[in-house]
């Protein structure tokens, strides 16, 4: 293992300019590359040699990319009924949206058809891009649990009145 010592000389960074806590390197007139000023020639060739080496630019979008869209394939009459591009910024928020209504429309169905919601779950599916290697959103899946309750059944008639007959008299107010 080596040692790495660093040394600052006094007159590259004088302490009356705020010593080493509040100077800024380059702050005070100096040019070059501690300033972050860099020459556009040299961007250039870089830009040219990376492009020859098969280097993309992180950010532009690769094809593969651009020509991603999202479907919905369920039953349902939610968004994405017909498939459609989304930036890969907003992704994730409107797939997590739209699974977002699977879930309204559980909670709902259960409401008009004499049910109860056990459970909702929401998954969303991430992948890596095959031609940039980017981890992008791709898709989600909501998973529900809804108990029905059938009233017309003899066998629900049947076990209400045996309830009835187990739960009374269970919970007695001796208040006298």
């Amino acid at each position: 293992m080596s040692d790495i010592m660093l040394s600052l000389s006094p007159d590259r960074y004088p302490l009356s300019q705020g010593g080493l806590y509040g100077y800024v390197p380059g702050s005070a007139g100096e040019t070059g590359p501690l300033r972050g000023l860099t020459d556009p020639e040299k961007e250039k060739e870089e830009k040219e040699e990376k492009e020859k080496k098969g280097i993309q630019d992180p950010t532009e979008e690769c094809q593969t990319c651009k020509n991603r869209k999202y479907k919905d394939k369920s039953n349902e009459m939610v968004s994405f009924k017909s498939p459609a591009h989304l930036s890969p910024e907003n992704a994730a928020s409107a797939v997590r949206a739209h699974e977002q209504e699977h879930v309204s429309n559980a909670y709902a169905k259960a409401a008009t058809n004499n049910g109860k919601v056990l459970s909702a779950s929401v998954s969303i599916h991430t992948a890596v891009c095959p031609e940039c290697g980017r981890t992008y959103i791709a898709g989600g899946t909501t998973r529900t649990q809804i108990k029905y309750y059938n009233e017309d059944n003899p066998y629900q008639k049947s076990l209400k009145s045996a309830d009835r007959a187990k739960y009374s008299g269970m919970n007695l107010d001796y208040a006298v």
